[in-house]
């Protein structure tokens, strides 16, 4: 069965309904390093896409990296680079983010990217399969590539000559360098999710069975 999509889950409009450990963290109460940092990610598509505010809320992993306004800067220059200007296939990157946020569990990366992969061309059951915990099945030799390639990484910290040589084909050297990179910064937003518990944004649904 398909699970609804939020109302609006470009990235996850709202900000968090629940406190999380860290607690809900407004603009109206930052100090200026990290309004400085605030303002330089509205400025950007994350402001423009309605994911962040000056209103509600710092959502999803920000509001935990604003407590270090210095890391924050950094970051999110890193994951700007992977969400909007990466060279990568969007189907192909969303994908990858997927294949993380079920590795890690992260609720709310998943319940985020899940729409978004659909959007960009990912099958409605490889979602749901790897919601599921479950290998999917692939249409697409690519996905199933980059599928591979993104759980042969997570799982044994290595890729092994074949499959790193098929990428190689796939991708380019430039484009396996930013698959791999898109791995590396969702895992640090994965662990920043569950390390201080952000809970879902409004409208968000949970994306795995309760255990």
């Amino acid at each position: 069965m398909s699970r609804p999509e939020p109302p609006d889950a470009r990235e996850s409009d709202a900000g968090p309904d629940l406190p999380g450990r860290l607690g809900p963290l407004l603009p109206r109460d930052l100090d200026p390093e990290q309004t400085r940092v605030l303002e330089a990610m509205l400025a950007g598509p994350r402001g423009t896409s309605g994911f962040l505010t000056r209103e509600r809320p710092v959502a999803g992993p920000f509001a935990p990296w604003l407590r270090s306004p210095g890391f924050a800067d950094r970051a999110q220059e890193l994951g700007a680079f992977v969400r909007y200007r990466s060279s990568l296939d969007p189907r192909l990157k969303e994908l990858a983010i997927i294949v993380v946020g079920a590795a890690w569990k992260a609720g709310y990366e998943f319940a985020a990217h899940g729409p978004m992969a659909t959007r960009a061309g990912v099958s409605r059951e490889v979602v749901e399969a790897l919601a599921r915990g479950e290998a999917p099945s692939f249409d697409r030799d690519d996905e199933r590539l980059v599928y591979e390639f993104a759980t042969e990484l997570v799982e044994n910290r290595r890729v092994g000559e074949e499959r790193y040589a098929s990428a190689i084909e796939l991708l380019g050297e430039s484009g396996t360098v930013e698959l791999v990179g898109t791995l590396g910064y969702y895992t640090l937003v994965c662990m920043t999710l569950n390390a201080f518990e952000v809970p879902l944004g409004e409208g968000m649904e949970p994306p795995f069975a309760a255990p």
